[in-house]
């Protein structure tokens, strides 16, 4: 089985990004979480892919997991920017290029890099994400913040968020649950604290609220995969579900080249789901999806 080797690579901006890698001589994926995570849900996913030969890189975005906390960057240009340097960085380019895949809030950013910079990826897979238009649901950022701001779990027992964790997930992988659990910092008395500041959180919410993904469809130069969670009544109201597949659905018609599979699951599939997801990704390259 293959290792994932923590490493850290300083951006020229001085950003300092940590990742989570393998290599591997077939195609490179670049694995990005969502908001408020981190690499390590992508952990199962990357060993996965590392087994079959490719080369795999997870990052843990600005404010994220082990790396830097800069005030400020949080906009969804500046972090799509940042895995822009960060492939060219670590050379994967031209040939290398890489398949990028990010998962929710990810999704939106991946989405957002294969637009601003198609001479760098090979394909983008949006994992239940990509079709995120907050400001669809809330006609004001003050209604979106009150309503999708994160619970204040800074001084909640270690021991509770990995119970709730367990209780909420009982059918996800234990590396999903570690992946979770890796969100946050353990105290020295036994307390979690996020990683994500709350005030970064809201920033990257905002500029949620107002990226407008469905703009990027049409110029789309790179294959799009679009793996979205077929959650059922766990999602919520059928009004939430239904809203989600009209998103898919416009996103389908407007993708140049596009490819859905839907998978029955929890938001966070590559955690749940990791060998199906990493299957899912490598058959796309096998069979000439990804360019």
């Amino acid at each position: 089985m293959s290792q994932l080797i923590e490493d850290d690579v300083t951006l020229p901006s001085g950003v300092r990004l940590a990742v989570r890698a393998a290599e591997g001589a077939r195609r490179p994926f670049l694995l990005v979480h969502g908001l408020a995570s981190n690499a390590r849900l992508w952990d199962a996913a990357a060993v996965h892919l590392a087994d079959a030969g490719h080369q795999v890189v997870a990052v843990d975005q600005r404010g994220h997991g082990r790396s830097a906390e800069p005030p400020d960057g949080y906009d969804t240009d500046t972090c799509a920017a940042d895995l822009a340097t960060l492939c060219e960085t670590l050379g994967l380019t031209g040939d290398r290029a890489p398949v990028v895949a990010g998962q929710s809030w990810g999704g939106n950013v991946v989405l957002e890099l294969g637009w601003r910079f198609p001479e760098l990826v090979s394909a983008v897979v949006c994992v239940d994400g990509g079709t995120i238009e907050v400001g669809d649901r809330f006609a004001s950022w003050e209604a979106c913040k009150e309503a999708m701001s994160p619970p204040r779990l800074a001084g909640t027992p270690a021991a509770d968020m990995e119970a709730m964790m367990r209780r909420f997930h009982p059918d996800w992988p234990e590396t999903g649950l570690a992946g979770s659990m890796a969100n946050f910092e353990i105290r020295p008395d036994g307390t979690v604290a996020p990683w994500l500041t709350f005030d970064r959180h809201l920033q990257i919410l905002r500029a949620l609220w107002e990226h407008r993904p469905s703009t990027r469809y049409p110029e789309m130069r790179v294959p799009v995969l679009l793996v979205p969670a077929d959650s059922g009544p766990r999602a919520g109201s059928a009004g939430w579900s239904a809203a989600k597949r009209e998103a898919v659905a416009a996103a389908e018609a407007a993708i140049p080249v596009v490819r859905t599979h839907w998978i029955p699951g929890d938001h966070d599939l590559h955690a749940q789901h990791p060998v199906e997801v990493a299957e899912l990704l490598a058959e796309a390259v096998a069979d000439g999806f990804f360019r």
